[in-house]
């Protein structure tokens, strides 16, 4: 029951705010989509840890650094988390 309530949430939140007005994720796969998708493929645990994960994360004091040898550039998340290019929005990759 919470499950589909945290899901209709996200849905709600999609059909309200206009993709213009919404916050812009650092990660290529937004945080609504992020979230929705553990919450709906892994349960309502996983969706809320991911829920704690993105508003963590997902947010200024990250850093991005480009290897000088190979010019692949990882992101130092705020909990000191390193992701690698396929998982930064392109924003941040085409700067």
């Amino acid at each position: 029951m919470m499950k589909n309530l945290l899901l209709l949430v996200i849905k709600l939140y999609w059909a309200i705010v206009p993709k213009n007005k919404r916050r812009r994720c650092i990660f290529k796969i937004s945080c609504s989509q992020y979230v929705y998708h553990k919450t709906k493929n892994e349960g309502l645990i996983k969706g809320i840890a991911a829920i704690r994960y993105r508003f963590n994360n997902c947010r200024s004091g990250f850093h991005i650094y480009e290897d000088p040898i190979d010019k692949c550039k990882t992101m130092i998340l705020p909990n000191l988390q390193m992701i690698k290019e396929n998982e930064i929005s392109e924003r941040f990759l085409n700067g």
